[in-house]
């Protein structure tokens, strides 16, 4: 019966194969020689035929992450086991791009199913951060990540080769990136943007989202993608879009924009200061804050005391959902398949199993799934799934209990008489980390990094958001100490993507006529 399975298998792929031949895109891998410094693309579109001339997006040139399924494009998720998958059909969100007339210049490097900080867990190699500042000839160009799992995104976006680009955002997955290497990054409000054609990490986390050179790019690319796809299941209804929306619209109106900001209430949540914060990316961001109370906004301090937990409780919920959706790759099914060595086990399916997820996930990923299986085991999973689970759920009521508008999507929700309207915190605690190459092991590491576990750290600011599904966006504050960039992030009510959008806006401007000045002898804190 099993092997009456496999040849079944083995000639769907093969109906594929034919199938794919006719695609309308000519695709070329990146060559060592091709390939761009950065390795930020994987993958290059050398021609297609099917986006609409004159479309809204036509001078918009989009990358998208090798995660989101595009027809005729390898899609690999950067990992060994699915390194000849060519989908048959486009994601729900490419699809809307090339209606909109959006050129796709390609697929860009990501970590292994998403799964990273840093662009470090690739089959590609890492993704590089372009945002050197000290260009000058003969200097030594310094290797710094373009942060992760959307790293290839982010760079591409960054050194101009494309005007923006498609990244999934799970814990933090666009902003980190966007907040390392100088570009925006919107992680809009979870079930927004349609998931049909992604690949699955962690489902009830994961989410399209949006890098651009600016907050008008990003908005551009937003309004396009921004509609309810009756194929994703996770998919919010309209009718709950419309009411966030008109909840949100009530207090934009109040703001007046342009030289004054007056009924703005920014929040500034007090557990996003952590001892691991570089100092580097404190002044960038209290001179953002001290220019938008020179606006008239109003900047008031709040607490969020379930902070302190979401990065462990992120870690267990996303790892535990990981290995349910990867145990599909098991080399039956689709993707890659290795014999075990003995072929006297070739009708043993947990040989057959074992061999092929063991050649074909990456370190990061294996790690991943044994700490998620170990999560749903009897033994571990009230003490670790169902307390991840309560976790998220003080999460995300301490955001709606500072926020002014409620949350439509929770019926005890109800907005506080002094809330904010947005939140402002720093996007990353440092700027871009260093890499070194470690020759014994043929990895790219933290550069002073004692182990891995460091990488987890990054996404201390970002997971929160996440964790409740609320828009977030990061925007570029100037650049630390170094010299690199620093990044700011806004986090708004659920269904609050506009008003996130706006605020951006505003900070935007406030960098570009240089108006955050350092002044070390205003606002302490």
């Amino acid at each position: 019966m099993l092997r009456q399975q496999v040849v079944r298998c083995r000639l769907i792929q093969r109906s594929r194969k034919a199938l794919l031949k006719n695609c309308y895109a000519t695709v070329s891998q990146t060559s060592p020689r091709e390939k761009d410094t950065l390795n930020a693309l994987v993958y290059r579109v050398n021609s297609a035929t099917d986006t609409v001339e004159n479309g809204p997006l036509k001078d918009v040139r989009v990358a998208v992450k090798d995660n989101i399924c595009t027809a005729g494009i390898p899609t690999t998720c950067s990992s060994r086991i699915l390194e000849t998958f060519k989908p048959p059909y486009d994601a729900t969100v490419v699809k809307l791009l090339r209606e909109a007339g959006a050129p796709i210049v390609g697929k860009a490097n990501c970590d292994e199913f998403g799964m990273g900080s840093l662009n470090l867990w690739s089959i590609h190699g890492p993704a590089l951060n372009p945002s050197q500042y000290d260009k000058s000839p003969g200097s030594e160009v310094e290797l710094r990540s373009a942060g992760g799992s959307s790293g290839g995104s982010a760079a591409a976006v960054a050194a101009g080769l494309c005007d923006a680009a498609l990244g999934t955002d799970t814990g933090g997955s666009v902003r980190l990136p966007a907040s390392y290497c100088g570009v925006v990054g919107l992680k809009p409000s979870y079930g927004v943007l349609s998931r049909w054609g992604v690949v699955s990490y962690a489902d009830s986390l994961d989410c399209v989202g949006i890098l651009g050179k600016s907050v008008g790019h990003v908005q551009r690319v937003f309004q396009t993608l921004n509609k309810f796809d009756d194929k994703d299941p996770t998919a919010v209804h309209p009718d709950a879009r419309k009411q966030a929306g008109f909840l949100c619209q009530e207090r934009v109106n109040a703001w007046p924009g342009d030289a004054t900001l007056s009924n703005l209430r920014v929040g500034v949540p007090q557990e996003y200061f952590p001892t691991e914060l570089s100092t580097a990316i404190l002044q960038p961001y209290r001179n953002v804050l001290r220019s938008l109370a020179k606006r008239g906004a109003q900047i008031i301090p709040v607490s969020l005391p379930s902070t302190h937990y979401a990065l462990s409780a992120y870690y267990v919920i996303a790892s535990a959902e990981a290995s349910s959706n990867l145990a599909r790759y098991d080399g039956i099914e689709f993707g890659l398949r290795v014999d075990p060595d003995n072929m006297n086990h070739v009708n043993q399916a947990g040989d057959i199993y074992a061999q092929t997820r063991t050649f074909g996930f990456g370190e990061e990923v294996q790690r991943r799934i044994l700490l998620g299986t170990y999560a749903l085991t009897a033994d571990a999973f009230d003490n670790y799934f169902l307390q991840a689970q309560r976790v998220r759920r003080l999460v995300r009521a301490d955001f709606d209990n500072v926020f002014s508008a409620r949350n439509v999507l929770s019926s005890t929700s109800s907005a506080p008489e002094c809330g904010v309207d947005i939140l402002l915190h720093p996007s990353a605690i440092r700027t871009a980390p260093p890499l070194v190459h470690d020759a014994e092991r043929d990895v790219y590491k933290l550069k002073g990094s004692k182990d891995d576990l460091d990488a987890y750290l990054q996404d201390v600011l970002t997971v929160p958001a996440s964790l409740a599904g609320l828009p977030a966006m990061s925007v570029p504050a100037g650049v630390g100490e170094d010299k690199w960039p620093v990044g700011v992030s806004i986090v708004g009510q659920w269904g609050c993507d506009e008003a996130v959008l706006k605020v951006g806006e505003e900070i935007e401007k406030i960098i570009g006529n240089g108006e955050a000045i350092e002044d070390r002898h205003e606002m302490r804190k």
